[in-house]
């Protein structure tokens, strides 16, 4: 049959797609088993040769995809597939041993956290890879003045070291959410059916210790039969948190290179890229477009996952099937949209004369407040200077004047500043704040 999901043909990163196939989920609950069998051998429970020869056949090399399917077409469950195929391989008698006290959530959810930890390994190197490519572009923009905008409209100068930086930053954030997530994430279990752990004998918590130590993770405080769905929640928010910012960044980007805009672009390539099937002129941010498409579809997993955490008692089955969706695509997509986003800032067109043509649309408005600030600095009183330029800036407006020739003209009047004092304060680059000092500190931060 045809691929039907865009994951398989489209979208992902091979190597965090390979993390959810089948043959690597497969591997995953092999891992388990074999540690649970580890974990009953050093209690005692279970002869060491019958672990040790469990722990050499959980592997995909002995245990093949295919016949667990053929099993699970036959029993309709999964996990008893998955033992049986396991039980199959095994010498002697150490297949009787395998699952032993254990319930398929035990296996299922710490899988899970084992798949969380690879696939968000790489998520994070992502991120990080981004975090230094938006420092370097705040450090070579910090001095490149630009309209700030507020409301669509054009307001007073920054810098574009300056949006890079806040962006800078609002990736370290993420990063420092992804740690403090994993630590509440990165937990299996072994509790049995209801989390009391009955099937497990008199060393059931210890058991659960041993094995969950094996495999590097932390342990279930209170269980049901499944992990709490808290955990899975927190990952899920991390993950829309993060695809938020990054289509944010997307759409500034597809604002800044609308064709009355033009201060920054995708890169494009001019010998091959086709922009429209029927424009030939087009040239559309379409990476950025695709990250702001793909972040919707990560946050509309919010609702599906945060149903999950409501279960009739110690659990029902309705988390089971969406999860198979949500968890795999989530993460997926974040990882695919954070390396998509990295490219797209990686090779951005930046265009410093567009920046500077743009201010000059606007009749020099924009330092309205620079000239404000300028009165109040030589004496006048902030209630009347703020009332002197807004009749100023609406009078050239009406007259379709420049802000400089109108305020000229009252300055002849009312004898108020220097021409070198109007000049000053209507040049751009004297009225950018702390801006410089401020990237300076992103970038002492992030490249610490």
């Amino acid at each position: 049959m045809d691929p039907v999901c865009p994951l398989d043909y489209r979208y992902g990163r091979e190597g965090v797609k390979e993390i959810f196939g089948e043959k690597r989920r497969l591997q995953f609950l092999l891992d388990v088993e074999a540690a649970l069998a580890r974990a009953h051998a050093k209690i005692g429970n279970i002869p060491q040769d019958a672990a040790d020869e469990i722990s050499r056949k959980a592997s995909v090399d002995y245990v093949n995809v295919d016949r667990v399917k053929e099993i699970e077409s036959e029993t309709k469950h999964d996990i008893m597939a998955v033992t049986r195929a396991l039980s199959e391989v095994c010498s002697g008698d150490a297949g009787k041993y395998i699952h032993l006290g254990a319930t398929s959530y035990d296996i299922v959810d710490t899988a899970n956290a084992l798949q969380f930890d690879d696939a968000t390994d790489y998520i994070k190197k992502g991120l990080k890879e981004l975090r230094k490519t938006l420092v370097d572009l705040a450090k070579k923009h910090k001095n490149t003045v630009m309209l700030g905008r507020t409301h669509g409209q054009h307001t007073i100068p920054i810098t574009f070291g300056l949006k890079m930086a806040g962006y800078a930053m609002e990736i370290d954030r993420h990063l420092e959410r992804m740690f403090e997530c994993k630590n509440r994430l990165l937990v299996g279990k072994l509790s049995g059916a209801v989390g009391t752990g009955a099937a497990l004998g008199e060393h059931a918590l210890k058991l659960q210790e041993i094995m969950l130590q094996d495999l590097k993770l932390g342990v279930e405080d209170v269980s049901t039969q499944i992990v709490a769905r808290d955990r899975y929640n927190e990952l899920i928010f991390v993950l829309c948190n993060i695809a938020t910012s990054l289509e944010k960044f997307g759409t500034e980007i597809r604002n800044l290179q609308r064709d009355e805009i033009g201060e920054v672009a995708e890169a494009f390539e001019a010998k091959k890229q086709i922009g429209s099937s029927t424009m030939p002129h087009k040239r559309n941010p379409i990476t950025s477009e695709q990250i702001s498409g793909l972040a919707r579809v990560v946050r509309g997993f919010m609702t599906p996952a945060f149903e999950n955490s409501i279960q009739w008692h110690e659990r029902d089955l309705c988390n089971s099937a969406s999860e198979r969706f949500i968890l795999p695509h989530s993460l997926i997509l974040t990882d695919w949209i954070v390396y998509q986003t990295n490219i797209v800032f990686k090779n951005l067109k930046v265009f410093p004369d567009r920046m500077l043509k743009n201010m000059e649309i606007s009749k020099g408005l924009p330092m309205a407040e620079s000239l404000m600030t300028t009165l109040i600095g030589k004496g006048m009183g902030r209630g009347d200077a703020h009332e002197l330029m807004r009749k100023t800036a609406l009078r050239a407006v009406e007259e379709n004047k420049t802000l400089k020739e109108v305020f000229l003209e009252e300055n002849e009047k009312l004898k108020l500043l220097t021409s070198k004092e109007v000049d000053d304060a209507l040049n751009p680059n004297n009225y950018l704040g702390a801006s410089g000092k401020i990237v300076e500190r992103v970038v002492k931060k992030l490249e610490r």
